[in-house]
This record gives structure tokens, C-alpha cells and sequence, in this order.
């Protein structure tokens, strides 16, 4: 089977792992990273790379720049989307509340690959084959460097989206009332030695019913993860409260978690034991990514060739030729 992965050459998590762990797993896999201007005119890419020769055509783009092209779309069979925001379909202050539910279907043979468990259930009980791949974090690049730690408390990544609006409410509060370090770091190892010098990492994944990438990769730092309750997604995803992380559900039950936490030394080691192990034994990118390669490979529903009107029209637009 022949694989097509494409994705986007501008991202700032690195996913280059994650990419090289499931092309190592497929039966043969070449990547493409696009630029935006390649990504917002899929159809005249895929016309000069002969696309009909792939057995599957895996695309992880933004959702933005997908939703447009619904007609070069529907002319991609094996189509498979790998989706890490695909929470947004269901929150209710997301400008895309509902867009990937009517874009998948609108194309009923496609798969997706979506990163939370409760999202791809949802999904799924919409007809769309939709599928849990989680999250994880680059096992190359972050570990526990077993250095001292000298941040008590600390949170590193972007507050600026809207969908992040509760998180920055409740970070800024944090930090003014606990000390709490709030900042980012660019990629790589800046990134690497700032977790490596926080105690307690707070996540503050607010209305979004899944985990994001950085608490996996908190975990495998050695940090302790004191997280927003994700309900039953974190029962599905193995997290168990006191155990491998610490759980809170409000502001205040926030603050008491970090001053149990920081009173009690012993505690916060052995979660942050636990916690590392958990993520290195299941969300390591060398087990995410041969996951992946298997849930693209698998076989998918029959694809069912456009309207002719379609066909013409990209042919004209972007010099696809479609097989009918």
C-alpha cells in the first residue's frame, strides 16, 4: 500500500517524529510538507505529484484552509484527515462548532483521525468513521534531564486564540494569587530545559474535552501535571487522579492541589514518578506514530466518484485528472 502524508511545513510543534515513526510503519509512505500557498490550492499540488497512484492520501492541515476545497475533495479517494483541534466541533465558542462534523459528511468515505477519545465517539455516533489516535510527545527530543528543579509552578505556552480565552482567565488569576511562572519558550531545547526546571506544570485545557500536546510532554519531563478535569476523557486515556496526575475542576480546587503538592514533597515525586512512565509507556511518539500507520492503512469505505460537474471543474481549476 502506498501512503501520501501530507503536512504543513510551518507548524511550530515539531511533529517530525511522529511523521518518521508512522512512515517507518506503513508499507510505503512518502511525506510532502507544504507551504500555505501549496495547502490552500491542494487540487494544482496534487495534479503534479500524480495523487491517483496513492492508496491513501493522509492530509494534516489546518482546518481553515481545508474547509474551502470541498470540491477537490470529494476527488480523493483513500482520503484520511489527521486532526488535532477536531474539539472545536463542540465547543460552543469555536467559529468551526459543527464544520468538521459537515465537512466529514459531506465526504462519507473519509477517515479521521482525531485526537481525542470522547470527540472520535461523538463523531462516530454521526456516522462519520472517525477514529482515536491520541496526542503524545517526541520521545527523540523530551525526557527528564534528572536536574534540579528551581520553578515551583509553572505553565509555558500560547494564550492568544480565542478558543483559549478560559484558559488565560484562569492562568493570569494563578499566577497572580499563587507566583506561578507563565511564559513561552520557542522549540526545541529551550523548550526541553524550561520543563526540565518546573516542579508542578499547570495545563489549563478549559472547555475543550481533550488533552493538548504539552501535557504529555510535561510528563515525560518529570514534571508533575496538575490538569484541568477532562471528564470521561480521562478515564479513556489511562490518567488516574493522585496517581499519574492531579486533577482540578475550579479555580480554588487549583490552588489547594498546588498547596497540598508543595507541602507534601514526597507526594509530588511519586506522581511525577508515575506520570512519566505513564506517558513514556503509551504516549511516546514511537508508539503514537506505528498506531497511526495502522489506523491509516486499514481498510476504509468505498470511495464514490464526484459529479461530473465536479470532475470538469477541477480539471479546469487545477489540472486534476479524477478517476470516475
Amino acid at each position: 500500500m502506498k501512503v501520501m502524508l501530507l503536512v504543513m511545513d510551518e507548524q511550530r510543534v515539531i511533529l517530525d517524529r511522529l511523521y518518521e515513526i508512522a512512515q517507518q510503519h506503513c508499507q510505503s509512505c512518502t511525506i510532502f510538507r507544504l507551504s500555505k500557498h501549496q495547502q490552500l490550492n491542494l487540487g494544482s499540488f496534487l495534479a503534479s505529484v500524480d495523487y491517483q497512484s496513492y492508496d491513501r492520501v493522509v492530509v494534516f492541515f489546518r482546518f481553515k484552509r481545508l474547509a474551502p476545497q470541498l470540491s477537490v475533495l470529494k476527488c480523493i479517494p483513500g482520503l484520511v484527515f489527521l486532526e488535532h483541534d477536531a474539539y472545536q466541533n463542540y465547543m460552543d465558542d469555536s467559529k468551526y462548532k459543527g464544520g468538521y462534523s459537515r465537512l466529514y459528511r459531506r465526504l462519507p468515505w473519509c477517515r479521521a483521525l482525531v485526537s481525542g477519545a470522547v470527540v472520535a465517539e461523538k463523531l462516530k455516533g454521526e456516522g462519520i468513521d472517525a477514529v482515536f489516535v491520541s496526542k503524545g510527545y517526541d520521545d527523540q527530543m523530551l525526557r527528564n534531564l534528572g536536574q534540579p528543579r528551581d520553578i515551583p509552578v509553572g505553565f509555558l505556552g500560547s494564550l492568544k486564540s480565542t478558543e483559549y480565552a478560559q484558559r488565560k482567565a484562569l492562568l493570569t488569576t494563578l499566577a497572580e494569587r499563587t507566583g506561578m511562572l507563565v511564559t513561552r519558550t520557542a522549540s526545541g531545547d529551550e523548550y526541553l530545559q524550561m520543563l526540565n526546571r518546573i516542579e508542578i506544570f499547570v495545563s489549563a485545557d478549559i472547555g475543550m474535552g481533550e488533552f493538548m500536546i504539552k501535557n504529555f510532554e510535561a510528563m515525560a519531563c518529570g514534571c508533575v501535571l496538575l490538569a484541568w478535569s477532562q471528564g470521561e476523557e480521562d478515564r479513556l486515556l489511562g490518567f488516574e487522579d493522585m496517581h499519574n496526575v492531579v486533577f482540578y475542576r475550579s479555580q480554588e480546587d487549583a490552588i489547594a492541589k498546588l498547596e497540598m503538592l508543595r507541602n507534601d514533597p514526597a507526594l509530588a515525586q511519586r506522581i511525577a514518578r508515575n506520570g512519566q512512565v505513564f506517558a513514556e509507556s503509551r504516549y511516546a511518539f514511537s508508539q503514537v506514530g506505528r498506531e497511526l500507520a495502522r489506523e491509516i492503512e486499514r481498510e476504509m469505505r468505498p470511495w464514490s466518484a464526484p459529479s461530473a460537474l465536479v470532475r470538469v471543474w477541477v480539471k479546469l481549476r487545477h489540472g486534476m485528472k479524477v478517476p470516475s
